[in-house]
């Protein structure tokens, strides 16, 4: 392969590859500043770029999948320039020239959501099967709303749960839902911002086809990742859905006086807004409307809430990537809520609950908090706790 003319081409490359928005930086260093990886690590973006062997943008293996996609950049840029959009395009030209300088999970991953349609490498005609013995019929062309749980609670059991929550508190509010088990496969998010286009593309494309096979015309989604994506990237491909984020749906519903808790929980809860939730969606009061409508539930934000809401540490692929302890922002979210006296860490995104799961049984003296998804929290406020 020869050798590209080193940073013009860089930079034309990557505007081609979707990162225009890079000529519009004039390096002020807000970004740099704004990562949460300040938090554990010292970033030397100087040190990022080198001469490689290709003449292409070099740097240690792991370093361009270090971002996590959390927005924070993006959101404090006096540009507006898409850094993100950025990554995804040198993580894509950096596959194309040299597929294994990618993370060896993060290659496995994909080799999984290749072959099974999701990075666990489950069976396909397993994706259901988080319902367990709850019963949740298949999606009908006479139903209103389809339910699409996400790849981490169809197959991770830490978070099988926040599924079953979900379908239940569906149910005792009178949905008229179904979901397609194994028609279904991953929502592609994740790998998009890994830089694998085609696979996205692939796997997005399925999923339309199943959608409109089936009928769908509405979705209610567990994951923010699966929001952002059906929302926004599914059109470019076809794929015109109305897509709801389920706490969208919990607070929709007492706005017009259709749920209402009667059970006192009397806890300490902390929420914490998800990347994908919040920065990428801009949905902010819905969780927190349907939290503080809980008797005995005392709200409290976290030390940096909404705008400011440090990552997890899952998004941008990174959930299918090992991250040494000392470096994970979930251990820092984690301690932080114990130390205002959190009952419960609360939060809406199947990749936080993971991450925070772990960082809890990780961390000394840590295993009095609970961590919960909202709709485990809801459905315990009904009544309805597994």
């Amino acid at each position: 392969m020869e050798a590209v003319e080193p940073i013009k081409d860089i930079i034309d490359m990557i505007k081609i590859a979707g990162g225009d928005a890079f000529r519009l930086c004039f390096q002020c260093g807000l970004c740099t500043a704004s990562c949460p990886w300040n938090n554990v690590r010292t970033l030397m973006p100087h040190k990022m770029i080198t001469e490689s062997k290709f003449g292409l943008v070099d740097l240690e293996a792991e370093a361009w999948w270090l971002c996590s996609t959390c927005n924070m950049c993006v959101s404090r840029c006096p540009r507006e320039v898409g850094i993100t959009e950025i990554m995804r395009s040198v993580r894509s030209i950096l596959l194309e020239f040299e597929y294994r300088i990618a993370p060896e999970s993060l290659r496995s991953a994909m080799a999984s959501l290749t072959g099974s349609g999701n990075p666990w490498g489950g069976e396909r005609e397993n994706r259901g099967d988080w319902v367990g013995d709850e019963h949740v019929p298949a999606f009908s062309e006479d139903m209103k709303t389809l339910y699409f749980p996400c790849c981490v609670p169809a197959y991770d059991p830490q978070v099988r749960s926040v599924a079953r929550a979900s379908a239940r508190v569906l149910k005792e509010t009178g949905a008229n839902f179904g979901i397609l088990g194994a028609k279904e496969n991953c929502c592609g998010e994740s790998v998009r911002k890994a830089g694998n286009d085609n696979l996205f593309e692939e796997l997005a494309k399925n999923n339309i086809d199943a959608f409109h096979s089936a009928g769908v015309k509405e979705i209610i989604v567990t994951s923010p990742h699966c929001y952002a994506t059906f929302k926004e990237e599914y059109p470019e491909l076809g794929g015109e859905f109305k897509v709801i984020h389920f706490t969208q749906y919990l607070a929709d519903l007492l706005d017009r006086g259709k749920l209402q808790f009667d059970r006192e929980l009397n806890k300490k809860v902390v929420y914490h807004d998800p990347c994908y939730l919040g920065r990428h969606s801009g949905i902010y009061e819905e969780p927190r409307k349907v939290l503080n409508a809980i008797p005995g539930v005392e709200l409290m934000d976290e030390v940096n809430a909404r705008e400011n809401s440090m990552c997890c540490g899952g998004g941008g692929s990174r959930i299918w990537m090992e991250t040494k302890r000392g470096e994970r922002f979930s251990d820092i979210l984690v301690e932080q809520a114990v130390s205002q006296g959190a009952d419960i860490l609360v939060t809406a995104c199947p990749y936080c609950i993971l991450n925070f799961k772990d960082s809890v049984l990780t961390l000394e003296n840590e295993a009095s908090l609970e961590v919960m998804d909202i709709s485990e929290i809801v459905q315990e406020a009904l009544g309805m706790r597994e």
